[in-house]
């Protein structure tokens, strides 16, 4: 699903990624992991085309994305949840959504069913205005929001920040039921350990900008935890 050689990526004159490589497969649900600021959340922003890489190549669905702009791989089916989830705080639960469909060329009629279906509590909120949600609720609605593009892969920046744990466990419930029955690929930035071990199928880890480990979730070791992730 995504394929990423070689890929360097600077702010100013910071070298932030180097000559990072790894791949997210089709169906997985990846988790990628490292400390604070070992360069995660800039390599999902080079995916998403927020942020330019300097060199290498960033493969989606067999095609090098890397000079499209960000609504173009949002329209390839790129659904993105930022870190701090970035709702609309002054507009209304139904005004965040339907922002989440201007990306989207074909607009499948109950688009906004589904959504509401999924997280009943949003139906319930239409009116309310996103700023008045709880955290909770509010990571509810930037999920509902990415999924209204019928994403093929769903990329999520610490989903669980912030989130009471009642929500942490649903959003996880969500995630593995996607992933099961719609086939939907996953890629998670997520630095709770438990979280990671339950919803992901695989890993990978940053460490200084370098992609150093990874493979089956199963896989991460204890040594490797202490080494890369252990603060």
């Amino acid at each position: 699903m995504i394929e990423i050689n070689n890929l360097n990526q600077f702010y100013g004159g910071s070298h932030t990624l180097w000559d990072v490589s790894l791949s997210v497969p089709t169906g997985s649900r990846t988790c990628l992991m490292g400390r604070n600021g070992m360069g995660k959340t800039t390599l999902l922003k080079c995916i998403m085309g927020l942020i330019p890489a300097v060199s290498g190549e960033i493969g989606f669905d067999g095609a090098d994305i890397r000079r499209h702009a960000a609504e173009a791989r949002a329209a390839m089916g790129i659904g993105y949840v930022p870190q701090g989830r970035e709702i609309f705080s002054q507009l209304t639960v139904e005004e965040n959504l339907r922002m989440g469909l201007f990306a989207k060329r074909t607009r499948p009629a109950d688009a906004l069913e589904r959504v509401y279906t999924t997280f009943p509590v949003l139906k319930q909120m239409l009116r309310r205005r996103g700023g008045d949600l709880s955290g909770g609720q509010q990571q509810q609605l930037a999920i509902g929001r990415a999924l209204l593009l019928q994403p093929k892969l769903l990329i999520l920046d610490e989903p669980c920040e912030g989130i009471q744990p009642n929500i942490v466990h649903e959003i996880g419930d969500l995630l593995l039921r996607l992933n099961a029955e719609t086939g939907l690929t996953v890629l998670i930035v997520e630095q709770k350990l438990p979280f990671a071990r339950r919803v992901a199928s695989d890993f990978r880890i940053l460490d200084k900008g370098r992609a150093v480990a990874g493979g089956a979730i199963s896989e991460l070791s204890d040594e490797m935890v202490r080494h890369h992730l252990t603060v």
